[in-house]
Protein backbone atom coordinates (compact mmCIF):
# COMPACT_ATOMS: atom_id res chain seq x y z
CA UNK A 1 0.00 0.00 0.00
CA UNK A 2 1.10 3.53 -0.56
CA UNK A 3 0.02 6.86 0.81
CA UNK A 4 -1.67 9.15 -1.66
CA UNK A 5 0.82 11.81 -0.52
CA UNK A 6 3.94 9.80 -1.31
CA UNK A 7 6.48 12.00 -3.07
CA UNK A 8 7.38 11.03 -6.64
CA UNK A 9 10.73 9.31 -7.09
CA UNK A 10 13.58 11.60 -8.06
CA UNK A 11 14.27 9.54 -11.15
CA UNK A 12 12.00 6.85 -12.50
CA UNK A 13 13.33 3.95 -14.52
CA UNK A 14 13.13 4.67 -18.28
CA UNK A 15 10.63 1.87 -18.92
CA UNK A 16 8.51 2.64 -15.82
CA UNK A 17 4.93 3.00 -17.09
CA UNK A 18 1.73 3.80 -15.26
CA UNK A 19 -1.81 4.00 -16.48
CA UNK A 20 -4.62 5.57 -14.47
CA UNK A 21 -8.19 4.41 -14.86
CA UNK A 22 -11.59 3.95 -13.28
CA UNK A 23 -13.50 0.74 -12.52
CA UNK A 24 -17.16 1.50 -11.78
CA UNK A 25 -17.65 -2.00 -10.33
CA UNK A 26 -15.18 -1.16 -7.53
CA UNK A 27 -16.61 2.27 -6.70
CA UNK A 28 -18.22 2.37 -3.24
CA UNK A 29 -17.15 -1.14 -2.23
CA UNK A 30 -16.13 -1.50 1.40
CA UNK A 31 -12.85 -3.36 1.82
CA UNK A 32 -9.85 -4.01 4.00
CA UNK A 33 -6.26 -4.17 2.83
CA UNK A 34 -2.91 -4.80 4.38
CA UNK A 35 0.62 -4.21 3.32
CA UNK A 36 4.12 -3.56 4.51
CA UNK A 37 5.97 -0.46 5.55
CA UNK A 38 9.65 -0.16 6.31
CA UNK A 39 10.51 0.00 10.00
CA UNK A 40 12.72 3.03 10.37
CA UNK A 41 16.32 2.23 11.22
CA UNK A 42 16.06 -1.44 10.22
CA UNK A 43 16.04 -3.65 7.13
CA UNK A 44 12.63 -5.01 8.13
CA UNK A 45 9.03 -4.18 7.32
CA UNK A 46 5.93 -4.34 9.49
CA UNK A 47 2.32 -4.97 8.54
CA UNK A 48 -0.27 -2.21 8.33
CA UNK A 49 -4.05 -2.69 8.20
CA UNK A 50 -6.58 -0.36 6.57
CA UNK A 51 -10.36 -0.42 6.06
CA UNK A 52 -12.40 2.01 4.01
CA UNK A 53 -14.29 2.62 0.79
CA UNK A 54 -12.84 2.17 -2.69
CA UNK A 55 -13.26 5.10 -5.08
CA UNK A 56 -13.00 3.03 -8.26
CA UNK A 57 -9.84 4.88 -9.27
CA UNK A 58 -6.90 2.63 -10.04
CA UNK A 59 -3.31 2.88 -11.16
CA UNK A 60 -1.56 0.13 -13.13
CA UNK A 61 2.22 -0.14 -12.97
CA UNK A 62 4.41 -1.77 -15.62
CA UNK A 63 3.82 -3.67 -18.82
CA UNK A 64 2.30 -6.59 -16.91
CA UNK A 65 -0.13 -4.52 -14.83
CA UNK A 66 0.30 -4.38 -11.09
CA UNK A 67 -3.00 -2.74 -10.08
CA UNK A 68 -3.56 -0.50 -7.06
CA UNK A 69 -6.95 0.92 -5.99
CA UNK A 70 -7.53 4.17 -4.11
CA UNK A 71 -9.29 3.76 -0.74
CA UNK A 72 -10.84 6.71 1.13
CA UNK A 73 -13.24 7.19 4.06
CA UNK A 74 -10.83 5.17 6.19
CA UNK A 75 -12.51 3.53 9.17
CA UNK A 76 -9.34 1.73 10.25
CA UNK A 77 -5.75 2.87 9.80
CA UNK A 78 -2.45 2.60 11.67
CA UNK A 79 -1.91 4.86 14.65
CA UNK A 80 -0.36 8.12 13.50
CA UNK A 81 -1.31 7.64 9.82
CA UNK A 82 -1.93 11.25 8.77
CA UNK A 83 -3.45 10.79 5.31
CA UNK A 84 -7.13 10.58 4.30
CA UNK A 85 -6.60 7.93 1.61
CA UNK A 86 -4.31 5.04 0.71
CA UNK A 87 -3.46 3.07 -2.44
CA UNK A 88 -4.07 -0.67 -1.94
CA UNK A 89 -2.63 -3.50 -3.99
CA UNK A 90 -5.53 -5.29 -5.71
CA UNK A 91 -4.20 -8.63 -4.43
CA UNK A 92 -4.34 -7.41 -0.83
CA UNK A 93 -8.01 -6.42 -0.83
CA UNK A 94 -10.57 -8.29 1.26
CA UNK A 95 -14.14 -7.18 0.55
CA UNK A 96 -16.88 -6.83 3.16
CA UNK A 97 -19.65 -9.36 2.70
CA UNK A 98 -17.35 -11.75 0.83
CA UNK A 99 -18.05 -15.37 1.70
Amino acid sequence: MSSNASPPPERAAPDFRTRDGFDAAMQGRRAECDGGKAIEGTHFAGRQQFAGTLTGQYRDFGDYPWRWYLMTDLTHKPEGYAHEAVWCDAGSLDFEGKE
